[in-house]
């Protein structure tokens, strides 16, 4: 009779290493880094560090504040905005108006510009509305230019320039039940209006600086890596740097930014020093052009298709066939039901949750073991190569996918300063001070990443008064409460996109697709009953909240023996924050069969309409 044991080694191969030795230096790879302060460690963008989070991409156009009333408000510009607004054009909605922050359309793409980057998922599958706009990306992983140029082509497309307020950002929100509208002000001066507002900021959109000691002390030259300084570095996406020809340059962070920028900043600096607490996991990346025959075997409804194949291969749902072949599908292939699957045909019979569990963990184990390994054979240095090796389980920290990032550290001038998890010492005027030694640098890069963990009130930037006065801030005080992570009791007309307790999928548009589509249909829906205001009853909000806690995944556990970081609210992921604590335990496509059958359903469930004065009476209380 076959052993469960036997199973396991014909499903993954030879185990080569000692599970339990590694689980105990995971644990004290995290011990080491664990802090108290958790997200207190990181400065706020804002008093003295305000320039931190300007614009150096566009000045704003100079332009009269606006007193006016559009139909629909969709605050954020990006890949969310950008969807939006397209469906809802799609919809018959004319009367729309965008609110940008930034100078341009593209989000995240109009702020990182930084050398080298680029999406990380399929564009295939990754770059919204390929089929809409008639386009094929140039490459299997698309560069920041085309991702960015693809963002104005989409709202060029549907008419979202017209209206729109760039370099703009809301301060205030507030709903006047009354009159059925919420009145938006702007740092612009601007007074406006909107029936119905969609916040479509992204997840990651505000930096964040570390807190080290003697930060403003520094008299060097600073900048995010979401705010590129090309004046100082010369050079663009491309890299040809050449104006760090004669400088030290150090860049704190060594996550997905910094894999992609690293290695122009180490083709084009005098000396270059890397400041890791934490490495990230470097697999293969193998980016091509794409072939000149991709297009000729596409039929209508490809791009969904594809997104929804990729989808499933990386929750580990049936697939007859990977369409996207690449690093992520690789992963998953072992990590998720696929190899139970497998391993239940050899054995005879379903897993049990036990061996499910032992099987994913040791595929988990043997996959970081050929990461480890992919750093001895390409680094020279075979103490660099040990110190930029990860030691935690996969999704710890996003998989990083480059061919050239490992490389760069076989250059003479680039040193890894390797904290050992305490990060850096404190900063001085000249420099800064790691594990105890001093380095005179001419150039700091933050490559610290975006607030996550943060309430959403301070990562938007302003408060939200519902009916009655009452703060989004202090609703949410204890945890989100929505209908299908869209909709909140008490906020009529208001919708919000994102990861507000719905479902985290890997390629994010595809998530923002499936909102905007659902969005649409309940706007649409309500005028279409001649209502002007819908809103999710408390009983419905409540229902969703009990389905998100038992469909609750478990996967705390696992978050708390990670490594600290974004994914885990820096080692405090029981505390209902983190990238993942509003993630529907069911998975994205259970959710997106929930949102779908809602829709086929067509009576909004869970919502209640009703009629407030006509549009020229709303207009009047712009005033």
């Amino acid at each position: 009779m076959t052993t469960f044991d036997e199973v396991l080694e014909q499903t993954l191969g030879e185990i080569d290493f000692d599970p339990d030795a590694l689980k105990a230096r995971y644990l004290a790879e995290r011990d080491k880094r664990l802090r108290p302060d958790g997200n207190s460690q990181y400065v706020e963008v804002a008093g003295d560090f305000s320039s931190y989070v300007d614009d150096p991409y566009a000045d704003p156009i100079e332009r009269d504040a606006l007193t006016d009333h559009t139909d629909i408000v969709i605050i954020g510009g990006g890949f969310g905005g950008l969807l939006m607004g397209g469906r809802l054009r799609e919809a018959g909605f004319d009367d729309i108006r965008v609110i940008e922050k930034g100078g341009d359309f593209g989000g995240t793409w109009y702020w990182n510009r930084y050398p080298g980057a680029m999406c990380d998922v399929e564009s295939y599958c990754y770059l919204p509305m390929l089929e809409e706009l008639d386009y094929i990306p140039k490459h299997k992983y698309s560069y920041a230019p085309e991702i960015m140029e693809h963002s104005r082509n989409i709202a060029q497309h549907y008419g979202l320039y017209d209206n729109a307020l760039m370099s703009t950002e809301v301060t205030a929100m507030r709903w006047d039940d009354g009159a059925g509208i919420w009145h938006i002000d702007t740092n612009r001066g601007d007074h406006v209006t909107a029936r119905a507002v969609i916040t479509a900021a992204g997840p990651l959109s505000r930096p964040k600086l570390p807190g080290i000691a003697g930060i403003d002390d520094y008299q060097g030259h600073t900048f995010h890596t979401s705010r590129w300084d090309y004046d100082y570095t010369g050079g663009d996406n491309a890299g040809g740097l050449t104006g760090l020809e004669n400088k030290r340059v150090g860049i704190i962070g060594t996550g997905a930014t910094a894999v992609q920028c690293v290695p122009h900043l180490g083709a084009s600096a005098q000396e270059l020093f890397v400041f890791q607490r934490t490495p990230s996991s470097i697999d293969v990346r193998n980016n091509r052009e794409t072939p000149e025959d991709f297009a000729d075997s596409l039929e209508p409804g490809w791009q969904y298709a594809r997104m929804e194949n990729f989808n499933r291969m990386v929750i580990g749902a049936k697939t007859d066939v990977d369409l996207v072949n690449d690093g992520w599908t690789d992963i998953f292939r072992n990590l998720t039901g696929i190899a139970a699957k497998r391993a239940s045909e050899q054995l005879g019979r379903r897993l049990t949750g036990k061996e499910k569990g032992r099987l994913m963990e040791m595929a988990d184990y043997r996959k970081m073991e050929t990461i480890r390994r992919r750093a001895d054979e390409v680094i020279e240095d075979p103490d660099i190569a040990e110190r930029i090796k990860p030691w935690y389980r996969q999704f710890c920290k996003r998989p990083c996918f480059h061919d050239d990032y490992l490389p760069t550290f076989n250059r003479p001038n680039v040193h890894l300063v390797d904290t050992e998890g305490k990060g850096i010492d404190r900063f001085t005027e000249t420099g800064l001070v790691a594990n105890g030694q001093h380095y005179e640098l001419d150039c700091i890069i933050f490559a610290t990443g975006f607030e996550v963990g943060t309430s959403y009130t301070r990562r938007a930037g302003y408060d939200v008064a519902g009916r009655d006065g009452v703060l989004l801030s202090d609703k949410w005080a204890d945890g989100l409460r929505t209908l299908h992570g869209m909709q909140t009791a008490g906020f009529p007309n208001s919708f919000h996109m994102g990861f507000t307790q719905g479902a985290v999928t890997v390629n994010v548009p595809q998530t923002l697709n499936e909102q905007a589509v659902h969005i649409s249909h309940i706007l649409a829906t309500t005028r279409d009953s001649e209502a002007t205001v819908v809103e999710v009853t408390p009983e419905a909000e409540q229902e969703w909240v009990d389905e998100m806690i038992d469909k609750a995944r478990l996967g705390e556990r696992f978050r708390a023996e990670c490594t600290p970081g974004y994914y885990n609210n820096e080692g405090k992921s029981g505390n209902g924050n983190g990238f993942f604590a509003a993630n529907y335990g069911a998975g994205p496509v259970k959710f997106f069969q929930i949102l779908e059958d809602w829709r086929d359903d067509g009576s909004l469930s869970g919502c209640e309409l009703r009629s407030a004065p006509p549009d020229d009476e709303a207009k009047a209380s712009t005033t």
